[in-house]
């Protein structure tokens, strides 16, 4: 028989707000989302629009995104190959959170 504690632990573990929190926490996240929100970019294009981010955790940032079907990922076969990203219908509904957010650090920092 689990506790009144543990119950509660599985209902904030599968909590959806929880589960966008950890996904928008990310040190790179919004930056990423905020910045394909003007359209799709080249990984190169990308990688200098977001200043101070490497390419490792870009392309880590990237897959977790892509995974989470927030960003959508186009390889394109050429030579060198052409990778585009773009936001995924789950990443456009983000735009209006977004948008708040600059608004409040705009009026308040």
């Amino acid at each position: 028989m689990g506790s009144k504690q543990e119950n509660n632990k599985i209902k904030f573990e599968e909590c959806p707000f929880q589960e966008a929190m950890d996904l928008v926490s990310g040190k790179w996240t919004m930056t990423i989302i905020n910045t394909l929100m003007a359209g799709k970019l080249r990984f190169k294009e990308l990688e200098r629009a977001v200043e101070g981010i490497n390419t490792r955790m870009l392309v880590k940032t990237l897959k977790e995104l892509e995974s989470k079907k927030i960003v959508k990922r186009k390889a394109y076969a050429t030579v060198p190959p052409t990778v585009e990203y773009s936001l995924e219908e789950k990443g456009i509904a983000l735009q209006p959170v977004i948008k708040e957010i600059q608004n409040w650090a705009i009026n308040n920092m």
